[in-house]
């Protein structure tokens, strides 16, 4: 009984309980606004709402942890050298996905620090300028109308195919071209001004043969 006391002493000393229960509340809760923006916002091809499930956990543990060896530099010297031999490995994907990772684990810092205003007014602040961001690049994409179009065929007359694409398109830029065997892949940098024409290349490289297949990729950012 006597040890009990002592450590309940020893704990409210050093952590104060009502002061954790609400960190861990607004924790908790930021966490599960970030999962619902990146699900709903998001523009990551892996499957978001999979991901995103990791970020109430993980901000959770963070906050854990620093609320833990916040006040303790023996404790932060003993995390330091435990992290030190764990090795993390992650399948990221898309930057996006690290981008939100990044925040969910500042959140858990700043509440774990006791600074729960603070990471409310962070999320609610960088949310909206990440909103806003994606906005802007969406319609400067838009503006360009770039697209990858890229086409496997067994027609080897290179200028009859750009030729299709030429007459319908403004600007097409030739990025990279592989052959095997009777086959020829092409992969092309078009701008596209409608979908009407982006239509009449599909049939027309379509009928070029019936072992010709033809692919078009909105990701103007994707190296070929």
């Amino acid at each position: 009984m006597f040890r009990f006391e002592q450590y309940l002493q020893e704990f409210s000393a050093t952590i104060n309980l009502q002061e954790f229960i609400v960190n861990l509340i607004v924790t908790a809760v930021l966490a599960l606004v970030i999962r619902w923006f990146y699900t709903r916002f998001g523009s990551s091809i892996s499957n978001r709402q999979k991901f995103a499930i990791n970020f109430i956990p993980l901000a959770l543990t963070t906050f854990l942890i620093i609320s833990v060896i916040k006040s303790s530099l023996a404790l932060s010297l003993g995390l330091v050298g435990a992290l030190s031999i764990v090795r993390f490995r992650a399948a990221i994907k898309d930057p996006e996905e690290l981008t939100y990772l990044f925040l969910t684990i500042g959140i858990g810092l700043v509440t774990g620090a006791n600074k729960p205003v603070l990471a409310i007014l962070a999320t609610a602040c960088i949310l909206p300028l990440v909103y806003l961001n994606k906005r802007i690049s969406r319609s400067e994409f838009k503006q360009e109308d770039r697209m990858f179009v890229n086409i496997q065929t067994d027609i080897l007359n290179l200028e009859q195919i750009s030729q299709i694409l030429t007459d319908h398109f403004d600007f097409v830029e030739l990025k990279r071209m592989d052959q095997g065997g009777q086959l020829l892949d092409l992969s092309y940098v078009c701008n596209v001004e409608s979908l009407e024409k982006l239509d009449q290349v599909r049939l027309g490289i379509a009928n070029l043969s019936d072992r010709t297949t033809i692919s078009f990729v909105d990701k103007p950012d994707l190296l070929i």
